[in-house]
């Protein structure tokens, strides 16, 4: 893979970045938007500043965001046209299915549907405005918020709690009781059953 250039201060537009996930937490897109919203106004240029989008150019051009794909989408939903991105990664010289494959090898793609069902790359839409609507996303999220597990360096960790919440609890149950999936989210969080999750910090032995 070629030097990465690092910055790019002239902007890009968001609607032009393509994602490398299937879906977002819709919960926690609205959760940024609302905290956009907050934010002073003559605060905001420096926040998007020191909030860059990271991502990989790839072939015909395109650059693909590795990266706070739930920041892109929220600020593409408050009407936010352009954002700074910082280039990881050179892969322009690959042809399509050798991108893809590199990304996967690397960890830089989650094809993982709102099922948990992986998909092919070409299930993955070419926008952040198609990212799909996952809420065991939007529960890591906030699960990791109410300190069931320490932000981690490991990629697409919260979608690794995700699924593995998934599989404790029906989407149905979710829908309808958020807090209470949260509560049942934080026992199993600090329990051993949880250990080998990225970022754990529950109890060292069983009580």
């Amino acid at each position: 893979m070629d030097t990465a250039p690092g910055p790019v201060l002239e902007p890009v537009s968001i609607s032009s970045l393509h994602p490398t996930q299937i879906t977002v937490g819709v919960r926690e897109v609205k959760e940024k938007r609302l905290r956009w919203r907050d934010y002073p106004k003559d605060k905001k240029a420096e926040f998007l500043g020191r909030h860059m989008i990271p991502v990989i150019l790839g072939p015909k051009e395109r650059s693909y965001i590795v990266d706070h794909h739930h920041l892109a989408r929220a600020l593409h939903e408050e009407g936010i046209e352009q954002v700074l991105v910082s280039v990881v990664g050179d892969l322009r010289k690959l042809d399509k299915d050798a991108f893809w494959v590199f990304l996967d090898h690397r960890g830089w793609v989650y094809p993982y549907d709102a099922e948990g069902v992986r998909r092919g790359f070409d299930s993955i839409p070419k926008s952040v405005e198609g990212l799909v609507d996952d809420p065991f996303r939007s529960l890591a999220g906030e699960l990791r918020r109410a300190g069931g597990f320490a932000k981690d360096t490991t990629v697409f960790s919260e979608f690794l709690w995700a699924d593995t919440l998934r599989r404790r609890m029906t989407r149905k149950t979710l829908e309808e009781d958020f807090d209470g999936a949260l509560r049942d989210a934080l026992i199993f969080a600090k329990s051993q059953d949880a250990n080998y999750l990225p970022g754990w910090c529950g109890p060292a032995t069983e009580e």
